[in-house]
Order: C-alpha cells, then sequence, then structure tokens
C-alpha cells in the first residue's frame, strides 16, 4: 500500500474510534432517539427520492399506466429508504451487542424467513396461481432488503453461531432472488 493509502486507513481508524467513544457514552434513551431520528431521515430522503423522479415524469411529459408508475415509485422508495436506513441500523445493531438473547432470536428468525422466501420463490417460479402466490411474491421482491438487512446484523452479531446464521440466511435470501430473476430474463420474449 502507498502512503496516502496508509493516511486513510489512520483517519478512519481515528474517525471509528471517535464514534465509538461517542456511543459508549450515550445514554440508552438518547441511542434510540438518533436510530428513530436516522429512520425519519431515511423516511424523508426516499420520499424526496420519489417526489424528484415523478417531478421528472411529469417534466418529460410522459405519461405511463398509473399501476404500473405507482409500483416502481414504490419500489423506489424502498430501495432508496433501505440504502439511507443503514446509518441507523447499524448504530441500532450495535447498541444491541450485549443482548445475547436478542441475537439468538433474530438469527433463528433470519434463517425462518430465508428459507420461506427461497420456498416463495420457487412458488412463483413456478407459476402457480393461489391466494398464497400473492404473498409469495412480496416476499421474494423483499429478500434483497432482507438479505442486506440480515448482512449488516451478521457483521454486528457478538455471537459466533449468530454472525454463521446471518450470513446463512443472507445468501439464501440472495439466492432466492437471484432465481426468481434469472427466471424473469429468460421466461420474457
Amino acid at each position: 500500500m502507498n502512503q496516502a493509502t496508509y493516511q486513510l486507513y489512520g483517519r478512519l481508524q481515528h474517525l471509528f474510534g471517535r464514534l465509538q467513544h461517542c456511543q459508549a457514552t450515550m445514554s440508552p434513551l438518547a441511542k434510540l432517539g438518533w436510530v428513530f431520528a436516522g429512520y425519519v431521515l431515511a423516511v424523508i430522503i426516499a420520499a424526496a427520492a420519489v417526489a424528484c423522479e415523478v417531478a421528472a415524469y411529469y417534466a418529460l411529459g410522459v405519461h405511463d399506466d398509473s399501476g404500473m408508475k405507482a409500483f416502481g415509485d414504490s419500489l423506489l422508495f424502498l430501495a432508496v429508504f433501505a440504502v439511507a436506513s443503514v446509518p441507523p441500523t447499524i448504530l441500532a445493531l450495535r447498541s444491541l451487542a450485549p443482548y445475547t438473547a436478542f441475537w439468538r432470536a433474530s438469527s433463528a428468525a433470519a434463517l425462518v424467513l430465508a428459507l420461506a422466501a427461497l420456498v416463495a420463490s420457487f412458488e412463483v417460479i413456478a407459476g402457480a396461481r393461489s391466494l398464497v402466490d400473492g404473498v409469495a411474491f412480496l416476499l421474494v421482491l423483499a429478500a434483497p432488503l432482507c438479505a442486506l438487512a440480515f448482512g449488516l446484523s451478521g457483521f454486528f452479531a457478538p455471537i459466533r453461531t449468530s454472525r454463521i446464521s446471518f450470513f446463512v440466511a443472507t445468501t439464501i435470501e440472495a439466492t432466492a432472488f437471484a432465481a426468481w430473476l434469472i427466471s424473469c430474463i429468460f421466461r420474457s420474449p
């Protein structure tokens, strides 16, 4: 590595150390307030992104089918919200580090949800038409968001078995979404 890389690494270590000190001195109520404020900010950022996209469509004079447009807007909102909510999620996960019961229960729930998404992915690929198919489709669409959440949880889990469970759940969710996406690519005319 060159000198600039070492300097950047040193600055990042210093910044991370200061953030750890600030978090260690915060009260639990203050941490909860920062997490809540972070999620509110993430919602505002996502809503602003959708508003900018809608304004751009109207400025161009494009008039799509309203149902398809609304679905696309909701996907945009979820994608931007997922990215913007990473910092408050990290703060929340770091605050929950001492609670081993939380990590054990949430890692088990993550595995159950990931397996449900995998089953739902195969059901959607098979093209089953039932009431459950609508829920299965939503599970498949939520798979990237769950993979992001499980991956972050895996990085901050203090227990080795929970880390492994979260990373396995992340892999399963990514596989479920990728299988559905590949089936859509090969199925389209």
